[in-house]
């Protein structure tokens, strides 16, 4: 992201950016709330009296400055789309008028906020370190079934689904094997090519079940040396072989917590997420007094100084309503100021998605805290 310009506190204020990649889009996306105001270029139908009388009507490139009502994300296109209403009057848009904007990458636009809050400017903070930015493939197999992905600070994205019929080793079909093997493969290597850009990305993670990993690194070293395609024989040894339990995408889990993999992957966003919810998943399973999640429970155990480590998951902290927000801010806020750790797990990644299914917030204590159920309830009670 490349940040023009920025000025901003807890009082309010505002930031000039230009975003570069679907990431920074999604930041955009999480940094943005309903009422806050953006600024932007845009095209909107603009009718004119001609000295005739008749009214043309015409597109025209307008600057418009709108006070956010909804916000959508897409991933694949990207872009985000923001409806709200325009607040500065100009010659071509009354005040109060209707409008959407669509907010595409490489398009200069301005951001103001009531407030920033730490989180806030956290997120721009790192939206703006370039070398925090993806460097990071990965190709989840099966027989018949791979995904090609892109794995980025804050998201997942699925580049490619490769399907194809595969006989079994035993029976009639059996002589067709080889040549629908050679053609699935053929068909994810190219997508390869075509999705991975080695120039950024530093490791490719290739992952299945058994050995079809490496019948497909095989027939696609194989095949690129005879074929001459130099992007794969120069990359080559960017290709990491791994384990998976399938080759859907949510089996990346599996493969981004595998310790052998670790050392490689320690600079990524998403394997120190993996890790934090992975510890928090053992001690939910070995020591379960010390492993919490639901937000009543959390903040009581912030409460009584026990987060070592809080989970929380970035729809959580899209809230709606601004006092919540601001209630999960100063969760995070306090944690980090006991001395703990706090991770905002992204929904587009997969840890952000098993987090989601235990409420979006969970945390690993310091110490256990048997009776903690009791105390909630005693809390509850108390509040009636």
């Amino acid at each position: 992201m490349k940040l023009l310009s920025k000025e901003i506190s807890k009082d309010g204020g505002r930031v000039a950016i230009i975003p570069e990649d679907a990431d920074d889009l999604w930041t955009v996306y999480n940094l943005l709330a309903v009422g806050d105001t953006v600024r932007s270029m845009t095209l909107r139908k603009v009718s004119e009296e001609t000295s005739t009388g008749s009214v043309s009507t015409e597109k025209k490139k307008i600057s418009i400055t709108i006070r956010i009502d909804t916000i959508d994300f897409d991933a694949q296109q990207p872009v985000l789309r923001l409806k709200g209403v325009n607040v500065v009057e100009n010659e071509h848009v009354k005040m109060g008028a209707s409008h959407t904007l669509e907010l595409d990458l490489n398009r200069k636009f301005e951001m103001a906020k009531p407030g920033w809050d730490s989180i806030a400017s956290e997120l721009i903070e790192s939206a703006c370190n370039t070398a925090a930015k993806a460097d990071l493939a990965a190709v989840v197999m099966q027989e018949g079934l791979a995904h090609v992905c892109l794995i980025t600070p804050s998201m997942t994205l699925t580049m490619a689904k490769i399907e194809k019929s595969i006989p079994r080793k035993q029976g009639a079909a059996a002589m067709g094997r080889e040549k629908a093997l050679n053609s699935f493969h053929e068909g994810v290597m190219r997508a390869i090519v075509q999705h991975i850009d080695f120039s950024i990305v530093k490791a490719v993670l290739v992952a299945s079940p058994g050995f079809v990993k490496e019948g497909f690194l095989k027939y696609m070293h194989e095949k690129a040396a005879k074929q001459g395609l130099k992007v794969l024989i120069d990359n080559k040894s960017k290709f990491l072989a791994c384990h998976s339990s399938s080759g859907h995408k949510h089996s990346l889990k599996d493969v981004l917590s595998d310790p052998s993999l670790v050392s490689r992957l320690t600079a990524t966003k998403a394997a120190a997420e993996i890790q934090a919810l992975n510890e928090f998943m053992k001690m939910l399973n070995t020591d379960p007094d010390r492993a919490v999640y639901g937000e009543a429970y959390v903040v009581k155990a912030q409460e009584l100084g026990a987060v070592q480590t809080l989970l929380i998951s970035d729809d959580v902290l899209r809230a709606r309503d601004p006092l919540v927000r601001q209630r999960y801010v100063e969760l995070v806020d306090k944690v980090r100021d006991g001395g703990g750790a706090a991770h905002i797990l992204s929904t587009m990644h997969v840890s952000g998605e098993q987090l989601s299914k235990l409420t979006g917030m969970a945390a690993t204590l310091r110490f256990p805290l048997p009776d903690l159920h009791d105390d909630v309830e005693a809390d509850r009670r108390a509040a009636r």
